[in-house]
């Protein structure tokens, strides 16, 4: 089974130095342990029940109809929506210490910061389409030209980064995803976006990822940006399509490893979805929560079969899939998975199909693996359910 597919092949014609990194990059597995085969854990079958004094607690935003973020309180059960606030998904982004989140402010049509229960708000800024959180006092903004800055509130210092191409940097780190035409496709790199702006983001050192092909591009940074996570198409001996495989690396200190090996398991099989940064890394770093969604043929988007949770521990090298629940409404995205601040648990919005209840908010148990409703009614506001974020109150 080979990474270095016929695409790569046809397009390194004119580019054999390039092409013979990313094999060579792509072709390694993981330093001191071997990819890792899942393992179920499904001690039951279906969502437990809505029971009180559901662990751990904390509050969970979401969306109950399609005006506000709303507040779901885990320890008292009550639910409440957030004025000024309107339904959004994955630009709002939880602060570090899981008790701020920025938001788009329906008011003033600007990037602001609060607190998960909707007090201590403040701006971030007035122009931008997303802002993420850099450090604790620290922003790195994207204009809706995608232009990219540091941003310090508190000062309003700027400090301008090389965006040509880039689609998301790393926290700290100074590392960004690049995409980029090679021949008759996409292909993906990293490279070091703290030279100066002056040399052109195509002229700096890089690391190959190889193609950036639909459905088989899923990606996403540890929250400390130190490690890249990342998913690539794998093709059999003969050529054909064989799966996919979750890979990481630490750039600048460590070549890219295979993590999953989840053809022998599943046969063909896409990771997630249509959107590319939808792996989610528990709050400490050590693991990758993702969907597994069985093929029937090379096309990802019919034949499928039913999405399953899975997590990787990068510390073990464990695999799990956790069966006691699965879905069919998975294309073109899955639920996306929210960690509780503690690492323990995952949060999502799962409709059971045939029960006529709609969308409950389901929490995974990781160590049980047992699936629990904690409430009931999420909204579709933008489409799909979503699950925006699963954090603490003020401390």
């Amino acid at each position: 089974m080979t990474l270095f597919r016929r695409g790569h092949a046809l397009a390194c014609l004119g580019t054999l130095l390039v092409c013979a990194v990313v094999a060579l990059l792509l072709g390694q597995r993981a330093l001191g342990q071997s990819p890792a085969i899942p393992v179920e854990n499904c001690p039951s079958v279906g969502i437990a029940p809505q029971v009180r004094g559901f662990q751990p607690g904390g509050l969970i935003l979401t969306s109950f109809d399609r005006t506000a973020i709303w507040v779901y309180d885990i320890d008292s059960g009550r639910r409440y929506p957030l004025p000024e606030t309107r339904p959004c998904s994955g630009n709002c982004r939880l602060s570090p210490d899981a008790r701020s989140i920025t938001y788009f402010n329906e008011a003033t049509n600007a990037i602001n910061r609060m607190r998960l229960n909707g007090t201590e708000r403040s701006l971030v800024s007035a122009y931008a389409s997303d802002a993420q959180w850099w450090s604790a006092d620290q922003f790195l903004i994207w204009t809706p030209g995608h232009q990219a800055y540091l941003l310090n509130p508190a000062s309003g210092e700027r400090e301008p980064l090389a965006s040509d191409g880039i689609q998301s940097v790393s926290a700290g780190a100074r590392w960004g995803l690049r995409t980029f035409p090679m021949g008759d496709f996409f292909a993906r790199a990293l490279v070091d976006v703290s030279y100066s702006a002056e040399i052109p983001v195509s002229e700096r050192p890089a690391i190959q990822l190889g193609e950036d092909r639909t459905y088989f591009n899923a990606s996403s940074w540890s929250p400390d940006g130190s490690q890249f996570a990342f998913v690539s198409r794998v093709m059999d001996a003969g050529g054909d399509l064989a799966g996919s495989e979750l890979y990481m690396l630490m750039p600048g200190r460590s070549s890219i490893q295979q993590v999953t090996e989840l053809a022998d398991s599943y046969g063909r099989a896409r990771i997630n979805g249509l959107s590319a940064g939808e792996l989610s890394w528990s709050p400490d770093g050590t693991k990758i929560a993702f969907w597994v969604v069985p093929m029937g043929s090379d096309d990802p988007t019919t034949d499928l079969g039913l999405a399953t949770i899975h997590v990787a521990d990068l510390v073990s090298g464990a695999v799990t899939a956790y069966c006691g629940f699965s879905t069919s409404e998975h294309t073109p995205n899955p639920p996306r998975l929210r960690w509780s601040p503690d690492g323990t648990h995952l949060a999502f919005a799962g409709n059971v199909e045939g029960d006529e209840r709609g969308y409950l908010l389901v929490a995974l148990d990781l160590a049980s693996g047992r699936y629990a409703e904690l409430s009931e009614g999420i909204y579709p506001a933008l489409g799909s359910p979503e699950v925006v974020a699963w954090g603490l109150p003020p401390g």
